[in-house]
């Protein structure tokens, strides 16, 4: 009976749940699905992670390339990412060039990428005017399940947290490039920005870490990434319902509590990688 309720109307179906401060998978409207990751995933990659939010999947591989630095900005490198949405991960989804949904993801990326400094494109270069690290970063969605904003975010971070470079040295007689591959060291990760994304439902209430089906049903959607230190890095905001202040503070909050949590499960994460 419920199944047949829940196909003919979907967000009545919702909304009984949500009254009761609950939702259809039993989480509260506060509630994070069960975040795992998995670095060095991809043993081809110079840097990788796998990240499952409930059952969206994201895997981002890095590799890194030699290139001249722009002639704008001769002391820095470069970092270039792109979200992949394959039919793979979702029948919502199609082959082709990339979908509209996948283009947006990796804007929002590439400008987290930009506003936390993350890794600043200073430290990619290795002699300036003549040579510098392109940083790659693939992130391809192998289960979408709603909330890909988070996962990736968190995927890129824990793949840019396993990337090590090899020490090159320019050789003055013959300009060419000396790569040490028995000498790597990992990234300068400066900052560590964390997505945390809510549903607007019915315009005024607010879940966390909306499934595929809450984001279908959901009247407006927000996604703010927080860095270790309590500052905004970006607020991505398209459309849909508008938030008053007050809600827009409580989601910060939520923010700089998720924040903790995501960091505490990376940290574990790599130190125990490292120990090993």
């Amino acid at each position: 009976m419920a199944t047949g309720f829940k196909t003919v109307e979907p967000l009545e179906y919702y909304r009984r749940f949500l009254k009761e401060n609950c939702r259809p998978d039993g989480r509260e409207l506060g509630e994070f699905r069960t975040t795992t990751v998995n670095i060095g995933s991809i043993s081809t990659a110079d840097g990788s992670a796998l990240v499952k939010l409930g059952n969206t999947t994201v895997i981002c591989g890095i590799k890194a390339e030699f290139a001249a630095p722009p002639l704008d900005a001769p002391d820095r490198g470069y970092i270039v990412p792109n979200v992949d949405l394959p039919p793979l991960c979702s029948s919502r989804f199609r082959t082709g060039p990339p979908g509209e949904e996948a283009q947006v993801t990796s804007q929002f990326i590439a400008d987290v990428i930009e506003n936390s400094q993350i890794i600043k494109k200073e430290d990619l270069c290795i002699s300036p005017g003549k040579l510098a690290w392109v940083l790659y970063c693939d992130l391809i969605c192998l289960d979408y399940d709603g909330n890909i904003l988070d996962a990736c975010t968190f995927a890129l971070l824990a793949a840019l947290k396993n990337v090590q470079l090899p020490e090159v040295t320019i050789n003055e007689e013959t300009a060419l490039a000396e790569v040490n591959l028995k000498k790597k060291s990992y990234l300068n990760v400066r900052t560590n920005p964390v997505a945390t994304s809510f549903a607007v439902f019915d315009d005024t209430l607010l879940i966390v870490d909306p499934t595929g089906e809450e984001e279908h049903l959901s009247t407006g959607a927000l996604t703010i990434v927080m860095d270790e230190e309590g500052k905004l890095c970006c607020l991505h905001k398209p459309g849909g319902s508008g938030l008053t202040a007050a809600k827009l503070q409580d989601c910060m909050s939520r923010a700089v509590t998720r924040h903790k949590e995501v960091n505490k499960l990376l940290d574990e994460v790599i130190q125990s990688m490292r120990h090993k």
